[in-house]
């Protein structure tokens, strides 16, 4: 009908998904990652955001930063994270 419904738990989901993607590719996983940073469009959307997160992160998880921007590339896009991961020599899986 010409309307796009955005649903921030949706995009977390796909986001941290896509980054374990990569991660796996280069032998690495979630558990490999040491330091988050997630970029909001809104903080109203910080709970469920953060509800996501916690169900691949729990409080002994990454170093973690949020901060609220004014707008990422896309209309369609509320949430953007970068992640640092460390995967000592030798301990590729």
């Amino acid at each position: 009908m010409g309307t796009v419904s955005l649903d921030i738990r949706a995009q977390t989901r796909a986001v941290i998904e896509n980054i374990g993607d990569i991660l796996a590719a280069a032998g690495a996983g979630l558990g490999d990652v040491v330091q988050v940073t997630a970029y909001l469009v809104s903080m109203n959307d910080f709970g469920g955001f953060n509800e996501v997160y916690g169900e691949y992160f729990d409080e002994t998880g990454p170093a973690r930063t949020t901060v609220a921007v004014h707008q990422l590339p896309h209309p369609h896009i509320l949430i953007e994270i970068q992640a640092v991961a460390h995967v000592p020599q030798g301990e590729r899986r």
